[in-house]
């Protein structure tokens, strides 16, 4: 018999006994077993009416709490099985709250007591005693105003409309006080209350100043060295309302990347690094689910050379996971307040539906499928120009010569054998094994000539290459 998170032994009842119960009934209930030691041995106590009287009056006076009491025979000897749910409230002992980590239990830290007494309540529909309707931006709410009667999900409000009676049929004041909502969705200077509340967008950039410096091959372990390590070469603070960090936040992103123009149908088409419905879709799902209880983390956007990445702070709710995004699912919104906004807006569209709709519009571009992450204790997305990563390489099954040669090819665009035998030092059997798996994966073409004018081209983001990489012989994975 061993200790879990909702099992504990106690040879005797005491003040720790109750702690057991406090932490139970504040994580997930569980059973406390009287007359077993630490161990698992069974010890026994004497068990008679009066003994289970004084158990449950100290629980339920000291605690509130109304547990289950019974008693069992094992080898012989009586125990005295306890069992507690989880309490729909926070509960203390002696002014402490414990919870059950593991095994354990554990007093609260300060940041969990703050979580665990604000847990089901959403920080969006907090009241903010100190603001007033004066914080309040009026074109803000005009062009909201002007959104929703366009989205047609909010119609019998005019621009003109009184902002208190807007606020209170929407929630976001209640009685003439402004909510946290409120003061971040409309707010003139939302980060006066909040001051990481804000959107960072960064441009990371290789420090190679040309891929055509990368003559030959010996010059490629400072290059990837740089990849690895990028600049800074752009930097964009964002502030302001969350209306102003969607608009600016899209306008910077843009100014990072690159567009170009294709014709289609006679018409010519301005086509970006990632199609901007997923950029947009991101980063409204970035600021509408952070958690801003959080208050010491901004959301980020780091775009790379190869990908770009989104960051929240704030896990997904308890029950989604990340496999959960990639099918229809339901919402938990964080933000109840916010995410209805910016549905009334037309900013989004049915709840849970964004992450399909992220995966959809990547790969109309013959983009790959994005990234869900949790990390950092955030949530995180990333979309890739294409496949060719270290990480989707080895998840691919490549050997390291193999990524190795791949990332040479990014930058310099084609390789021989010759390249290749002496980018990884390598013999020209080895060199062509490996290059040939390559090739019947579909990452590489073979072009030129037969024998010395043959060179090999990485083939754009390839349908069918993303499956486990067999076709190594033993030799080739030396």
């Amino acid at each position: 018999m061993i200790e879990t998170q909702n099992v504990e032994y106690k040879e005797k009842f005491n003040e720790k006994a109750l702690e057991t119960l406090c932490a139970f009934a504040n994580t997930k209930g569980g059973t406390l077993y009287i007359g077993i030691s630490d161990g698992g041995e069974v010890k026994g106590v004497n068990v008679d009416n009066e003994f289970i009287r004084n158990i449950t009056e100290k629980i339920t006076s000291k605690l509130g709490i109304y547990p289950e009491i019974h008693v069992e025979d094992r080898e012989g000897k009586k125990i005295v099985k306890i069992s507690v749910k989880p309490s729909p409230i926070p509960i203390s002992f002696n002014g402490k709250y414990y919870e059950r980590v593991g095994n354990t239990t554990r007093e609260m830290s300060p940041g969990r007591l703050k979580e665990f007494f604000l847990k089901g309540t959403s920080w969006d529909r907090i009241i903010n005693e100190e603001a007033s309707f004066d914080e309040i931006d009026k074109e803000t709410v005009k062009a909201f105003v002007r959104m929703a009667k366009q989205s047609g999900r909010l119609t019998f409000f005019s621009e003109d409309e009184d902002i208190e009676k807007i606020f209170e049929h929407l929630g976001l004041s209640v009685k003439g006080k402004l909510t946290n909502g409120a003061l971040i969705l409309f707010g003139k200077d939302p980060q006066k209350y909040f001051i990481n509340a804000t959107l960072r967008v960064v441009r990371l950039k290789s420090q190679v100043s040309a891929w055509s410096d990368v003559k030959q091959w010996k010059d490629f372990d400072s290059v990837w060295v740089s990849l690895k390590n990028p600049a800074i070469a752009g930097d964009k603070l964002i502030t302001g309302n969350l209306f102003k960090q969607v608009y600016e936040g899209e306008s910077a992103i843009k100014n990072f990347l690159n567009a170009k123009y294709e014709i289609y149908e006679l018409q010519r088409k301005e086509v970006w690094d990632y199609p901007l419905p997923a950029i947009r879709e991101a980063l409204i799902n970035a600021l509408v689910h952070r958690d801003y209880f959080k208050s010491n983390v901004q959301t980020q956007i780091k775009i790379f050379d190869d990908h770009i990445w989104f960051y929240n702070i704030g896990k997904l709710p308890e029950g989604i996971t990340v496999e959960d995004l990639k099918k229809p699912h339901p919402s938990v919104p964080r933000n109840p307040l916010i995410a209805n906004i910016f549905y009334l807006a037309g900013l989004i569209e049915q709840v849970g539906s964004g992450t399909g709709r992220i995966i959809d519009s990547l790969k109309s571009q013959g983009l790959p499928e994005p990234e869900f992450k949790e990390e950092m204790d955030g949530f995180s997305v990333r979309f890739y120009k294409d496949i060719y990563t270290e990480e989707n390489l080895r998840k691919m099954g490549l050997n390291e010569r193999q990524i190795r040669a791949i990332m040479y090819l990014k930058i310099r665009g084609t390789i021989t054998n010759k390249e290749y035998q002496e980018l990884n030092l390598v013999s020209k059997p080895s060199a062509t094994r490996d290059l040939q798996a390559l090739v019947e994966l579909g990452l590489l073409e073979q072009q030129g000539t037969t024998g010395k004018g043959t060179f090999y081209i990485l083939v754009k983001n390839p349908l069918t290459a993303q499956r486990t990489h067999k076709g190594l012989t033993k030799d080739s994975k030396e």
